[in-house]
């Protein structure tokens, strides 16, 4: 199997072996995790709303939940993930709602044969991608297949992580992003003296790598890439989209292995700052964006 191959293929186990799961995410009270995907959702339905779209196209459904969310504001829906067990359970839930559970299947967004027959109905106002930005292979066949989705002034929501995040975090990410980033290009002596202070000032053992129970590959052992969000929104304007913007979520009001000596406090201030959707913070404070963006 190819490099290429293998590595979607073990996004695709990951995603596989979690699904079960997967909608405890939109569940907050459940373990006390702190709502970013939900505050997320709420970004998009009211974008969706706002923009006057009406059929959207979600690429990576997961196990439904923003999709049905979708449909009951009122829109036409389809979409599509590599996962096939995270479409099972989404037709399932698409049933349990009265929806054809057809609207979604098993596709790869890097891929246009594999959902090419989802446009048999006409193309769509609104494209929505969360949590596939960072596992695809290359950005610009991606980009090129969400344009393939939209009808002419439709929009595409793209969820991306957040590199530049790094530099508040001061952990072991941020040496990686000062390294192969930041410094690129930049001579060996030169590196070598910054990682060795970096190593002094860093919290290097945070945050600790993710491990499965069941031995899979973790979501840290997956490809699961950030991504520079000046850069990105150049990638977005060089595929032919216009007018690219980012909404900013799940801020963090301290670098996040803070949160524990922090206490309660953490959730509050951080919470107080979501709604600050286009803030400068947002680059820094945020671990996650969504870029907007049309085509002309």
């Amino acid at each position: 199997m190819a490099p290429q191959d293998l590595e979607q293929q073990r996004v695709r186990d990951h995603y596989d072996a979690v699904a079960r799961r997967y909608g405890e995410q939109y569940r907050p009270s459940a373990g006390g995790a702190y709502p970013a995907n939900s505050i997320r959702l709420q970004i998009l339905l009211s974008r969706l709303v706002e923009s006057r779209c009406k059929r959207v196209y979600e690429v990576g459904v997961g196990e439904g939940t923003p999709l049905l969310e979708f449909a009951r504001a009122g829109l036409e829906v389809a979409g599509c993930d590599l996962s096939p067990e995270m479409v099972a359970l989404a037709q399932e839930n698409l049933r349990r709602a009265g929806l054809a559970p057809e609207l979604v299947q098993v596709a790869d967004i890097e891929d246009s044969a594999t959902f090419a027959n989802q446009l048999s109905g006409g193309s769509f106002d609104a494209v929505v991608a969360v949590g596939v930005l960072p596992h695809v292979a290359d950005d610009k066949v991606f980009l090129r297949s969400i344009a393939s989705l939209l009808t002419p002034g439709g929009r595409c929501f793209i969820e991306f992580r957040n590199a530049f995040f790094s530099l508040f975090t001061f952990n072991r990410l941020t040496k990686e992003f000062v390294l192969d980033d930041l410094l690129a290009g930049v001579s060996d002596d030169v590196r070598e003296a910054v990682t060795e202070d970096l190593d002094r000032r860093l919290a290097l053992e945070f945050p600790a790598v993710r491990s499965r129970p069941d031995g899979g590959p973790s979501y840290d052992e997956i490809r699961a890439k950030f991504h520079n969000p000046l850069k990105l929104l150049e990638e977005f304007e060089a595929a032919g989209f216009r007018d690219p913007v980012i909404h900013w979520y799940h801020y963090h009001p301290a670098p996040p292995m803070l949160e524990t000596t922090i206490g309660a406090a953490f959730r509050r201030e951080a919470l107080a700052l979501e709604g600050q959707q286009s803030h400068w913070r947002g680059f820094f404070l945020c671990s996650a964006g969504v870029v907007e963006a049309r085509l002309p």
